[in-house]
């Protein structure tokens, strides 16, 4: 399905960004216990858009349920995960450190429909 590549195309365009702005623009800025945040944050956002692509170049394949719902679980994995960490990293407000992982059960399911939508594809 091309939703996934598009959006998991767009994600991986935006983690560059992101790696690119904390190495260069937040270096000096941030502690390097934030820092260290933020590129966690980048680096695990970089994985999942390469996990849309992934979703996305199966799915034009063949197409699935569950790799839609896959999908959608590694999107709100970015989002509350990767976007949380950012948010962190930027405000310092550590309590926003209770949302994250959240996001990692997304991912956690998304790689588990995942390898579900892989194993139920014939041949």
């Amino acid at each position: 399905m091309r939703l996934w590549l598009i959006l998991g195309a767009t994600s991986a365009f935006l983690s560059v960004a992101a790696g690119a702005f904390g190495a260069h623009a937040l270096r000096a800025k941030l502690a390097p216990d934030l820092l260290n945040i933020f590129e966690t944050g980048a680096r695990y956002h970089m994985y999942h858009s390469l996990g849309l692509i992934a979703i996305g170049l199966l799915a034009q394949a063949r197409p699935s349920p569950l790799l839609n719902a896959a999908g959608w679980a590694m999107v709100a994995g970015l989002l509350l995960f990767s976007g949380s960490l950012y948010a962190l990293a930027l405000s310092g407000v550590r309590a926003l450190g209770a949302i994250t992982p959240l996001g990692g059960l997304g991912f956690l399911a998304g790689w588990l429909l995942f390898a579900l939508a892989a194993w139920r594809q014939p041949g």
